[in-house]
């Protein structure tokens, strides 16, 4: 399958990730002269409530450098699910996932393949975790590409799409996830390029990616999109992100309406913690140990406890009555 011939796409998505490491260093300088540590761990066992255990905290104490490597990270989150059992809900249809090389989205293209559907694999620059997404997606059986470039340009987020289309001949499903994160103590911290940056590929990047969709779909096409917790309930450190996420949950339920009469339907995961590079490439190794532990089941969620329920918002099997629905995942959240 040939790849998008596009290097200045991959130019700028290098650049996007080096602006966001500045963000990232800058953010880490100031919290380093105010940390005060945290409260010790609960030794408290979590409840067992899936189909095999899940690690919670203590977590490993390890910052990643943005946009954050699923490669390098020492606890590798779990995507794989390997007790869901696919039943063809997505047999034949093409997927174009944002944000697939790692996390929830890597967890989203492994299930969409094992309902039988083709991925166009979006990601900044991350080759290597995309790569692997890519061997998980032909393992089931299913073709991938990759489409490497920053979703906050809409030059890209128009060619991501035509590349798809040339290469499995439609598009049937849009998954807007990928998502920058830095959280920051004060609103004074959070400089115009950290502000611009979050909304750019948060906003931006999900409006741009479902505007060059959108003429692609047919009737029972479906958008997914990730909200967060954070859009419903707020986050004092996550202002910014918080913000478009909440943005993200009113863009879905409006282009819910705008689309319907085309028979496409679009609908929000909203998740709580979950375990991704996003998180250790936010936090810093001192608060990453205990992440996930305010949610009632006291540990943060694996990306294959979330992407089953991208699977049902996308097939019109299980979801035909239902758009423009904010569906959180928030393990109880306790917090």
């Amino acid at each position: 399958m040939a790849e998008t011939e596009t290097p200045e796409f991959e130019r700028a998505a290098g650049e996007a990730a080096g602006e966001a490491r500045e963000i990232q260093a800058r953010i880490d300088r100031a919290e380093a002269k105010s940390f005060k540590g945290q409260d010790e761990a609960d030794d408290a066992r979590p409840p067992r409530t899936g189909a095999r255990d899940y690690p919670a905290p203590p977590l490993p104490d390890q910052h990643l450098k943005k946009p954050g490597h699923e490669a390098d990270m020492a606890l590798k989150p779990m995507y794989d699910a390997p007790f869901y059992r696919g039943s063809g809900k997505l047999q034949d249809k093409v997927a174009l996932i944002t944000g697939a090389d790692s996390g929830i989205g890597r967890a989203v293209a492994v299930l969409y393949a094992r309902e039988g559907a083709d991925v166009a694999i979006a990601y900044l620059d991350e080759h290597e975790d995309a790569e692997e997404t890519r061997a998980a997606v032909e393992a089931e059986g299913r073709r991938a590409i990759l489409l490497p470039g920053d979703v906050a340009d809409p030059a890209y987020c128009r060619t991501a799409v035509e590349e798809t289309v040339a290469a499995f001949g439609k598009l049937d499903i849009l998954v807007n996830n990928a998502a920058f994160q830095e959280h920051a103590g004060s609103i004074e911290d959070i400089k115009d390029d950290h502000f611009l940056r979050t909304l750019h590929t948060n906003l931006g990047g999900y409006f741009f990616m479902a505007r060059a969709a959108v003429p692609h779909l047919r009737e029972g096409a479906a958008i997914v999109m990730t909200g967060s917790v954070t859009g419903l309930e707020g986050a004092k450190e996550l202002l910014d992100y918080a913000m478009t996420k909440g943005g993200i949950h009113a863009f879905a339920r409006s282009l819910a309406s705008n689309l319907i009469s085309r028979g496409v339907r679009v609908n929000v995961v909203a998740p709580g913690p979950v375990w991704t590079p996003l998180n250790p490439a936010d936090k810093s190794s001192e608060r990453i140990v205990e992440f996930g532990k305010q949610t009632d089941m006291k540990r943060p969620a694996q990306p294959e406890e979330i992407a089953p329920a991208y699977v049902f918002l996308a097939s019109p099997q299980t979801s035909s009555f239902i758009t423009g629905e904010i569906l959180p995942i928030i393990g109880g959240y306790g917090g």
